[in-house]
């Protein structure tokens, strides 16, 4: 079936071979028409004066239509051996087979009947020679053939059954066998002959291509030299790799042709000399790279070369092949570089550091001296990222590596280990300032300010460190340890340089351990909530509580906020815990009258999570309270991370009723935009500024005038925190807060405790 065109198998191209088989029909056209125009003449000349002459001259019309749509049919296949045959196609053609077919049914059904006997069978004899003459000129068409045949042929068989010439009949039946049989089979061996052809033809087109790049790209060549290690039958592709013309260097010393100046001082690369001696040595060699000077430029050359011997056995020089690799050579270096050096810094990467912390630790072991290394961490640079994008950062990221690079001796490697880490080995840390020098060298040059992108910026750095092998004999160890050096610079506020101490990881495991209480502490109940009452300046009744977080462990006592809250920020636990917050102040405060607000604080971590929005609906939802008397504190750091996605989420919370807090105020990354974009229900003033103005400074003072009159100005509310003084209450009213916390006024205290306040009507006695 396959063969015929109704199949396609899988494991062959079938619609390219058809299209081998059927691309010769068009070569036959003319052929065929012929046939067909001879076979029809004769059978007119068969029944002229039989058949009336209008039926034979319509009959030869219809013929004539038939072979006319053939023929245009077979044109459009001319080129079916350069592409692929559709199957609609091989339909087309086979449907104008049929139909040249049914054109010979006519003679044979309609004429013989009314002819002798004789003419009977000269019909028969034009058909068979007709499809005889089908088979031989359509050998690559199977299809095509047969169903000629059995249409035409059918036609045949029933005209003679008709006339009951029945040994005829059997002898039509057989030869149709044999034509059939013998389509199928010279179709095969047709296909089999081309597929041969066209698969030599390929191999031959490849090997021609292959010979055809071999010639014309002019880097390889062959090569031969003498006993003597002279040159000698000069191709012309080596006389032009070596820029030389072949009569030059015919009969020269190889070594001399490629060794360049060195031939005169004696100074060969290694390279060029490995190769000297093996030449010298008789010994065949292969893909040997050898840096070759041609034309005072260096380049490097790939030779195999193998020893001759004439015919009884003697050494009769060398001969091999070569080609020019400089390319490839420069490639692999760059890649080479590629993969140790930082493509933003071009300062060595982190595999690099380590490769030269390792030589460090074995130098100092055989020489019993001592090395370091020293981890950096900018400081600020995520504000830097966050608020004025990732290319201004990069850029800043490049200014830091030519600061360290410049200030780099040849005791000190330094590198970029990622992201805004830095590292420094140093080789020789006998001295022990040594390493005290190179930190205050390196916080101060790191800590003037850039100027990137039309930008005055200003970061600093932290840096740890780990003296090995003191500190550690092995690369893992010493990294690890400059790492907790650097962390706790980075918990004393940075801009410090630590050196490691073994009480750092009894800090490190403190906090894993602290880190493993906290992600079981809302679990086992141990969070509760304090309130810390909120009043007005003139009257001093209680408006608010902030709600603020407690955590009384089981295993490490009360944890200081301070301690937990950084930690559950960066563990992510702050937002399961900010949620159960945000519901106990909801219950808590929807026990309290009407007129009093609750405030909670909200880190950066929540705002941003998308869980939080539907949190804070939640909790006004199943607890009752109005969202009216929420407040949500936010500090101003929360701005820096993604201040869109920020102001979005606080826009959300004021939609459905909220207010919102500014906390400690002045004291972060202050802006007015923050201000100017976000109608804030309260701003408090930060208790340093309050602290400031009870003694006297007139910058806190004037900063306090100024903060009342904007937020006056834009209808918000003022609160200063950490009034704790008789002084300090007089001269925040006379400044016109409108609001007061403070131990004054009262210390954070249990909920039960605070619910006792609303039946006192002087909370100075509270505390």
């Amino acid at each position: 079936m396959a063969v015929l065109g109704l199949a396609s198998p899988g494991d062959a191209d079938w619609a390219r071979l058809r299209g081998l088989q059927y691309s010769n029909l068009a070569r036959v056209t003319k052929v065929r028409i012929l046939a067909h125009a001879v076979a029809g003449t004769g059978v007119c000349w068969l029944y002229l004066g039989t058949i009336h002459a209008a039926l034979l001259v319509c009959w030869l019309a219809l013929l004539g239509g038939t072979l006319f749509h053939g023929a245009k049919v077979d044109k459009t296949l001319s080129d079916a051996d350069r592409r692929r045959m559709s199957r609609d196609e091989v339909d087309r053609q086979s449907r104008s087979s049929v139909a040249n077919a049914l054109a010979w049914v006519i003679p044979m059904a309609g004429f013989a009947p009314f002819g002798s006997p004789t003419a009977h069978l000269e019909l028969w004899a034009i058909t068979a020679m007709l499809l005889t003459a089908s088979a031989v000129l359509l050998p690559a068409v199977p299809l095509a053939n047969l169903l000629f045949a059995g249409v035409a042929g059918g036609g045949a068989i029933a005209s003679l059954l008709w006339a009951g010439n029945y040994e005829m009949t059997i002898v039509t039946v057989v030869w149709l066998a044999v034509i059939v049989a013998g389509s199928i089979e010279n179709a095969r061996s047709f296909l089999t002959a081309r597929i041969a052809e066209a698969g030599v033809a390929e191999k031959n087109e490849v090997v021609s291509l292959l010979l055809r790049e071999f010639e014309e790209g002019e880097a390889d060549w062959l090569w031969q030299v003498d006993t003597s290690r002279r040159v000698r039958s000069v191709s012309p592709r080596f006389a032009f790799a070596l820029g030389k013309r072949a009569d030059e260097i015919d009969g020269m010393p190889f070594i001399q042709l490629i060794a360049g100046p060195a031939w005169d001082t004696g100074q060969f690369p290694s390279s060029l000399h490995d190769l000297a001696e093996r030449l010298k040595r008789r010994e065949s060699f292969s893909n040997l790279i050898v840096r070759v000077h041609i034309n005072g430029e260096l380049r490097w050359w790939e030779l195999s070369g193998t020893p001759k011997f004439d015919d009884k056995g003697g050494f009769d020089g060398f001969h091999g092949v070569g080609s020019d690799v400089t390319a490839q050579r420069e490639s692999s270096e760059k890649i080479a570089h590629m993969a140790r050096f930082d493509t933003l810094t071009s300062l060595p990467n982190r595999m690099m550091v380590t490769e030269a912390l390792g030589d460090a630790l074995r130098y100092a072991a055989q020489w019993r001296t001592k090395c370091a290394f020293m981890m950096i961490d900018l400081d600020r640079f995520k504000a830097v990222n966050d608020t004025l994008g990732h290319l201004v950062g990069d850029q800043l990221l490049a200014r830091v590596s030519d600061r360290l690079k410049s200030i780099m001796t040849e005791n000190e490697l330094c590198g970029r280990l990622g992201g805004d880490e830095f590292a420094i080995v140093v080789r020789d840390a006998s001295d022990p300032n040594c390493l005290q020098r190179v930190a205050a060298n390196v916080i101060h040059q790191l800590s003037q300010p850039y100027e990137v992108d039309h930008h005055t910026l200003y970061i600093g750095a932290s840096v740890g460190s780990a003296i090995g092998p003191d500190d550690g004999n092995t690369v893992e160890t010493l990294m690890r340890n400059a790492d907790l050096a650097l962390y706790r610079s980075k918990e004393e506020g940075g801009g410090q340089h630590f050196n490691y101490e073994p009480s750092l990881h009894a800090h490190a495991e403190e906090r894993r351990k602290l880190e493993f209480s906290l992600r079981r502490a809302l679990e086992k109940n141990e969070f509760v909530l304090n309130f810390q009452p909120v009043v007005d300046a003139k009257d001093e009744s209680i408006v608010s509580f902030e709600a603020l977080l407690r955590w009384n462990s089981e295993e490490h006592g009360s944890v200081s906020p301070a301690k937990f809250i950084p930690l559950a920020e960066d563990t992510r636990l702050i937002v399961p815990i900010g949620e159960w917050v945000l519901r106990e102040a909801c219950r808590e405060a929807a026990a309290w009258p009407s007129k009093v607000k609750v405030a909670v604080n909200v880190s950066g971590e929540q705002l941003l999570d998308p869980s939080f929005i539907p949190s804070v609906v939640t909790a006004l939802s199943s607890t009752g309270l109005p969202a009216q008397r929420l407040e949500i504190e936010v500090t101003e750091s929360i701005f820096v991370r993604d201040t869109n996605l920020a102001r979005q989420a606080l826009e959300q919370i004021m939609a459905l009723g909220c207010g919102i807090a500014l906390d400690d105020f002045g004291t972060g990354y202050s802006s007015l935009a923050y201000i100017r974009n976000l109608r804030f229900s309260t701003i408090k003033i930060d208790r340093s500024f309050v602290q400031g103005a009870s003694a006297g400074n007139p910058e806190s003072l004037a900063i306090i005038r100024a903060v009342v009159a904007m937020a006056e100005s834009l209808e918000m509310s003022t609160t200063a925190e950490g009034v704790e003084t008789e002084r300090e209450l007089a001269i925040i009213r006379d400044l016109g807060c409108r609001k007061i916390q403070g131990y004054y006024f009262g210390r954070p205290m249990p909920a039960l405790e605070a619910r006792g306040l609303f039946c006192k009507s002087d909370l100075r006695q509270v505390s």
